[in-house]
């Protein structure tokens, strides 16, 4: 199976490097960085460390995942995380595990359910994860714990779901686009590491709201759209 490891990443110098060579390279056939727009040397420090960089100039953590996934032609599964060093890449095989046994079509990595280190979560973060997943089982059935940002999902699963958000809504609109698909939604424990650096989302009241809204609004929009 080729896999295709994707990277969003926005102003991520400090931490890109790290991200990519921490992927498994026996698994990852390709590491593609999406460029969102970065205006310190993410791409440059990407590049070095093995990583395919690709632009993606319209912002927004949708667009710049949509972009790779669209890089990423001849993959069979795709794998996202984010690039600011919170989700540790070597974990890589939990989310894989479930889906080349068959008993899977989407992975999400819970952090909840996994070890969190101390500080790597806002409170914030929480009381969001906890209010979504509890949506998620009123109205899809599903018995998550986190919606996550590191993911595992075959490639022909993920274009069948016809991905339409371009910001923060990505994440909790491929779960329920496969929920009500009839796809396997599974969760697993990963880990989750204190970010290197301040967080474009949870480290802003701005971001927050924002994300909030659209995780909120979209996790509503499909419960009732055919």
């Amino acid at each position: 199976m080729r896999i295709a490891v994707v990277i969003p990443a926005l102003d991520e110098e400090a931490a890109i490097g790290e991200v990519v060579r921490g992927v498994p390279r026996d698994l990852a056939g390709e590491i593609i960085v999406v460029d969102n727009g970065s205006m310190d040397r993410t791409a440059e420090v990407a590049r070095a460390a093995g990583a395919r960089v690709i632009p993606e100039p319209m912002r927004g953590y949708g667009a710049a995942c949509l972009a790779g996934a669209m890089a990423a032609r001849d993959a069979d599964i795709l794998v996202f995380l984010d690039g600011d060093r919170s989700d540790d890449p070597a974990e890589m095989p939990l989310l894989l595990r479930p889906i080349l046994s068959g008993q899977a079509d989407l992975v999400v990595g819970s952090r909840i359910a996994g070890f969190v280190e101390d500080g790597a979560l806002t409170s914030h973060q929480r009381f969001g994860n906890r209010l979504v997943t509890w949506m998620l089982r009123v109205l899809y059935g599903l018995t998550l714990t986190d919606i996550g940002p590191f993911r595992a999902i075959p490639a022909r699963v993920l274009r069948d779901l016809g991905m339409e958000h371009k910001t923060y809504g990505w994440p909790v609109e491929m779960i329920v686009k496969a929920a009500k698909k009839g796809y396997r939604v599974v969760g697993v424990p990963v880990s989750c590491r204190k970010r290197v650096g301040r967080s474009k989302v949870a480290g802003t009241l701005k971001g927050s709201l924002l994300a909030g809204y659209h995780l909120l609004f979209t996790t509503l929009r499909y419960a009732w759209r055919r």
